[in-house]
């Protein structure tokens, strides 16, 4: 799933029918969900958060600068946050499947709509920035608003995008691609805010006063303060004390979780606390988080007490939850706290009972159909395969096999969960297709736009069950792997997830082919249809190769 974040911050906190507007623009467009909305009034500021595809993301964006563009006058604004906009600033941060690179692509394609749209002044920072030094928000942003007339006459100051003129009404706009920051907690059983702070010091990235051996703070030859590094690069950290817990905290921001993820944080934190005689009780996410984050959390806490990563996504999670005490103050329901899951849709397939799905795909209605059960198939497969893994790691009498199947056990779970994800995606795929087929057709250019869409959704159409295909391929190697390692008393569900592989394959083939006939693209048409047999073949062969294995055992 490719995921994109936004959280652009506007220069108006107290006056709720301009916020309201704006957050109808975002909630309109398809594919995207307004996470929250946070107004400030002593600010004068409001911070909305929502996320979703990237094309989609980009367009709310857009609009919702827009919006802001007709309501909210910078001429008469005043408000305690610095800003320089109707819409001061506006970061877009990959959360899953999309890149920095890909990210900073998206925010130079809104950033130049809105100046040449909108006639207002552009500035990219972050990982878009133009100038090293336009990195920093805070220096794009110095004088503020009230700067801006000076500064569009200085050639230095010259935006990326827009006009390089004084937009009195709107001011200017700052775009850029960030990583996603995490805001996180760490509780301590102490209530001094210096054993907190002394904490905090050593693992910011901005790291503590050097001092010598008389304990004077050491200075360099400019006279300023020499400082020790901390133990971690996008970090910030202070220490403070909380009233409503009675309690001191470490209080972090971290800027960039695949260099520094809160797990590692939190493991150095209590050793260096156990150092000051000061235990870590629990800790604390504020704001949502990616999934990956918790799921690479998960995963080490499972490597460190020797068990199975290859277990479901959500115990990864729970297990993540329960060794960084992330329950202590106040529940903590993935549902909400997670961003993926938090925009996912409770009407999807893969959320039925069997006994519904069974129901609704016996209907008259032509979806779900055979590439929704090729992606349940090929479920099936990874999640029989990742229980014949876990049979066997850790078991006497297959400690050679143990670190094999562990791997196997982790990439079959991985599998599961991207062939149940093709349940939906097939179903939507064809559904897509069906309202292309239903667009108007009366003029030539109605015509044209029709067959454009039913040629771009016909091909997707294709390319889900080629997909389908693909994992189909993975799940019967995997099987193969597991059953020459795996535990005799399970050997028989490695057979069988190799069949389902093959029925998944075969099913997705014939979903391929169905769809063929209405393609114009002769190369697609030839590409795909050698790929799709080629790979069919493939998982034909190793599917006989277990199944003979199975025979010659009995």
């Amino acid at each position: 799933m490719k995921l994109l974040e936004c959280v652009p911050n506007f220069s108006e906190g107290r006056d709720k029918g301009v916020l309201e507007a704006i957050a109808q623009e975002i909630r309109k467009v398809k594919n995207v969900t307004l996470l929250d909305v946070d107004p400030g009034a002593d600010t004068n500021r409001t911070v909305f958060t929502f996320v979703g595809e990237p094309e989609g993301v980009v367009e709310a964006a857009f609009q919702a600068i827009k919006k802001a563009s007709e309501l909210i006058d910078m001429s008469q604004h005043k408000g305690a946050h610095a800003r320089m906009g109707a819409t001061d600033v506006c970061p877009l941060i990959p959360v899953s499947g999309v890149t920095v690179e890909e990210a900073v692509a998206y925010s130079n394609i809104l950033a130049e709509r809105v100046g040449n749209e909108l006639k207002i002044p552009v500035y990219l920072y972050e990982h878009s920035a133009t100038k090293e030094e336009w990195r920093n928000l805070a220096e794009i942003r110095k004088g503020e608003y009230e700067a801006l007339p000076e500064k569009m006459k200085d050639p230095y100051w010259k935006p990326n995008y827009g006009p390089f003129e004084f937009n009195e009404k709107s001011g200017a706009t700052v775009i850029g691609a960030r990583e996603f920051l995490i805001a996180y907690n760490i509780n301590l059983n102490t209530r001094d805010t210096r054993k907190a702070s002394f904490i905090a010091n050593r693992i910011r990235e901005k790291g503590y006063v050097k001092r010598d051996e008389n304990g004077k703070i050491v200075r360099d030859e400019q006279g300023n303060r020499v400082m020790n590094p901390g133990f971690f690069s996008h970090c910030k950290a202070i220490g403070w004390f909380i009233d409503e817990y009675d309690r001191a905290q470490i209080s972090m921001n971290l800027t960039n979780y695949k260099i520094t993820p809160p797990h590692l944080v939190l493991e150095k934190v209590r050793e260096l606390a156990a150092e000051k005689g000061v235990v870590v009780t629990g800790s604390e996410l504020v704001g949502l988080i990616p999934k990956e984050a918790m799921l690479v959390a998960g995963r080490y806490y499972l490597e460190k007490l020797g068990e199975s990563g290859g277990i479901p996504e959500r115990k990864v999670i729970e297990t993540a939850i329960q060794s960084m005490g992330l329950a202590e103050l106040s529940p903590f329901e993935i549902d909400k706290k997670i961003i993926e899951y938090s925009i996912e849709s409770k009407d999807n397939l893969v959320n039925l009972s069997l006994k519904d799905f069974t129901d609704l795909l016996s209907t008259d209605s032509p979806a779900p159909g055979g590439g929704s059960i090729a992606a349940l198939n090929a479920a099936v497969s990874g999640a029989l395969t990742s229980m014949v893994a876990n049979l066997t790691f850790g078991k006497k009498g297959y400690e050679t096999g143990w670190e094999e199947a562990k791997e196997i056990a982790v990439k079959a779970q991985s599998l599961k969960d991207r062939a149940l994800a093709g349940i939906d995606k097939d179903t939507d795929s064809f559904n897509n297709l069906m309202a292309a087929m239903r667009l108007p057709r009366k003029t030539d250019e109605e015509k044209a736009i029709r067959e454009a869409k039913i040629q771009e959704t016909t091909k997707q159409a294709i390319l889900v069950p080629l997909e389908t295909l693909e994992m189909s391929l993975e799940a019967v190697e995997l099987s193969k792997q597991v059953f020459r390692i795996g535990n005799k008393n399970a050997i028989s569900d490695a057979g069988v997830a190799a069949i389902m592989a093959t029925a998944a394959a075969k099913s997705s083939y014939f979903n391929v082919q169905i769809n063929m006939p209405g393609i114009t693209d002769e190369t697609f048409r030839e590409e795909v249809l050698t790929k799709a047999k080629r790979m069919l073949e493939k998982v034909c062969t190793l599917s006989e190769e277990v199944e003979k294995g199975l025979h010659d055992l009995y």
